[in-house]
């Protein structure tokens, strides 16, 4: 490391043509500008200036040396750069990974943002497994629930309303529930990795409180594939209103048991560091939850 201090000393001697100068634009005195040089050339045991009482010139090797120092003190000074714009300015890939059924919400929060910085690119990893944000180099990952504990940082965006739904058609054939106790009657469908359990809790109009747990038919780790086998009508389905506002406004699922209420599920930014967050980092998180505030069914 001395080295490469000495080497920059060097290169700024070269191109102020003095020890003085150079020792102004370093704040350094003139003394220890020429003790670095001194040394520079002892270690390497090569004459790198020519001193006179008048001026200050290269010898052949230190002309040639200077080049790789001048370029050395460029490259630094254009990575320093890039750590600049890294913290002020979204640049570079930001490589996101989001369950299949929350990536819909990607691209409309981040539009914006792509737009507003050419140079900003986007990875999208759509994965309802848990990648590991380390090994598949995440910038950031969207997580709903709760979360394991990890050394990874979190930051809360919003939260998501459940609800019940079904297909018109469903209901035309099985009936609609107008109480939870007529849920157990019928067919259900549970978005889970492991097992056919679907548990819940509803909060009634006149302060009711009703705990059910169900037996699903059927059973996907795809919460999208889901949503589609909800409107198919092959049975009732617990899923996030902003997943399902589209197909409720057109029709094509129903809203069960309006007047009742579901816990909330929390949606959280992801980040395997705590501190020191680049540009692009900070930006998308802010994208994602100002986008997300606005959207229907979701509790800031």
């Amino acid at each position: 490391m001395d080295d490469l201090k000495r080497m920059a000393i060097f290169a700024s001697v070269v191109q102020h043509g003095s020890m003085s100068s150079a020792a102004r634009a370093m704040a350094m005195s003139t003394s220890a500008v020429s003790q670095q040089v001194r040394q520079l050339e002892q270690g390497s045991g090569v004459t790198l200036l020519h001193r006179s009482t008048r001026k200050l010139t290269p010898t052949d090797a230190g002309a040639r040396f200077a080049e790789h120092c001048i370029a050395m003190v460029a490259s630094a000074q254009q990575a320093k750069q890039q750590l600049v714009l890294a913290h002020d300015a979204p640049s570079g890939e930001l490589r996101i990974s989001a369950p299949v059924g929350f990536a819909r919400h990607v691209a409309p929060a981040l539009a914006p943002l792509l737009a507003a910085y050419p140079e900003l690119k986007l990875r999208l990893l759509v994965d309802d497994a848990m990648i590991d944000l380390i090994d598949a180099r995440i910038d950031l990952a969207l997580r709903a629930g709760r979360l394991a504990d990890s050394s990874w940082a979190a930051k809360r965006l919003c939260s998501f309303e459940w609800v019940l739904c079904a297909s018109p058609d469903y209901l035309r054939r099985h009936g609609t529930p107008t109480t939870p106790a007529d849920l157990l009657s019928h067919q259900w469908m549970v978005g889970s990795r492991e097992g056919s359990a679907l548990h819940f809790e509803l909060d009634g109009p006149a302060g009711e409180h009703e705990s059910l747990r169900l037996e699903a038919r059927i059973a996907s780790n795809n919460q999208l594939t889901l949503e589609q086998m909800c409107a198919a009508g092959l049975g009732m389905a617990l899923v996030t209103h902003p997943d399902v506002h589209g197909a409720l406004r057109a029709g094509q699922l129903v809203r069960v048991l309006p007047a009742w209420r579901l816990p909330e599920i929390t949606v959280w930014a992801v980040t395997p560091q705590r501190e020191n967050q680049p540009a692009k980092v900070r930006h998308a998180i802010v994208a994602l939850q100002s986008y997300l505030n606005a959207a229907p069914g979701v509790l800031a």
